[in-house]
């Protein structure tokens, strides 16, 4: 089973799902729109988007509006068509962001005191999986086709142990590859069975049950990731932009903190540096999905 896709391919996909997720949110010309994306249970989700918006509104002075997308490609879409002004964003969608529509990175999260973390495979430690070469022939789900920790730098450990030959050896290795629609999701498959693999941030176990978190475990790891983003569409007005930084970054205060469990729960933010995205957008020219 091929599953490389060029970067317009990666792009379009779903792009409707987020025009028409987000065709409600419109009427109010002046709001800013801010596009989340399913790394979580997109239900709980909501009630944390409603939580974060009127908070940021307050500070903003305008209303805020989110919505979320079906998946990042979603996201991008609604950004090139004006239909947000704002995603928060994995590396790997915004640098093909960057380079489709010219998005700009505004903040980068911060987990464990650092603005990286990692990608990794998790199985159910009852598996008898013990390595990568393991999942030959096993069924494996990802979060994302545009997602760095729940595809590519997961994929990538299979290349650098010699099991594939980048994505398009990876149809001849596993039995079948699943893309979930986020971590939790990807993370729920292989922890109910559903599959025997799961492609996910280093974080994603966290997203499980207490029960389920102690039944699972990794068995690789990738290289450092620079950390998700918050990012805006280009031609964004500088002073409603530059306000919400600024409102985003009081978050980091300790009177605020306990607001970032509704932002998928980083420690805080920091101002995006781009140059931190240069492997990333090594790795997209690699895998063919950057010229």
């Amino acid at each position: 089973m091929a599953i490389r896709m060029n970067r317009r391919m990666l792009m379009m996909m779903a792009g409707a799902g987020a025009v028409s997720l987000a065709a409600p949110l419109l009427a109010q010309g002046t709001a800013l729109r801010i596009a989340f994306i399913p790394q979580e249970n997109p239900e709980k989700l909501l009630g944390d988007i409603e939580a974060i918006t009127g908070w940021l509104a307050a500070q903003i002075g305008v209303p805020v509006e989110g919505f979320v997308t079906i998946d990042h490609a979603a996201a991008v879409e609604a950004l090139r068509n004006g239909d947000a002004d704002i995603s928060f964003m994995g590396a790997l969608p915004f640098v093909l962001a960057e380079s489709e529509i010219g998005a700009v990175p505004l903040l980068s999260e911060v987990y464990r005191g650092a603005p990286s973390y990692t990608g990794r495979i998790f199985v159910r430690r009852d598996s008898g999986i013990a390595s990568l070469a393991g999942l030959r022939g096993r069924d494996i789900a990802f979060a994302d086709p545009i997602s760095e920790s729940g595809y590519l730098y997961p994929l990538a450990e299979f290349e650098r142990a010699g099991l594939i030959d980048g994505p398009d050896g990876a149809g001849a290795f596993f039995g079948r590859i699943f893309f979930a629609g986020g971590y939790q999701q990807a993370m729920q498959a292989m922890a109910e069975g559903l599959v025997d693999a799961a492609g996910a941030s280093q974080y994603a176990d966290l997203l499980l049950t207490p029960d389920q978190q102690a039944d699972v475990t990794w068995i690789a790891e990738s290289e450092p990731i620079p950390s998700h983003l918050v990012i805006a569409r280009p031609g964004l007005d500088a002073d409603l932009q530059g306000r919400f930084v600024d409102a985003m970054m009081q978050l980091n205060e300790p009177e605020n903190r306990d607001r970032l469990r509704y932002l998928y729960g980083p420690d805080g933010y920091v101002l995006a540096d781009s140059g931190a995205y240069d492997g990333v957008r090594e790795m997209a020219r690699r895998y063919g999905l950057l010229r």
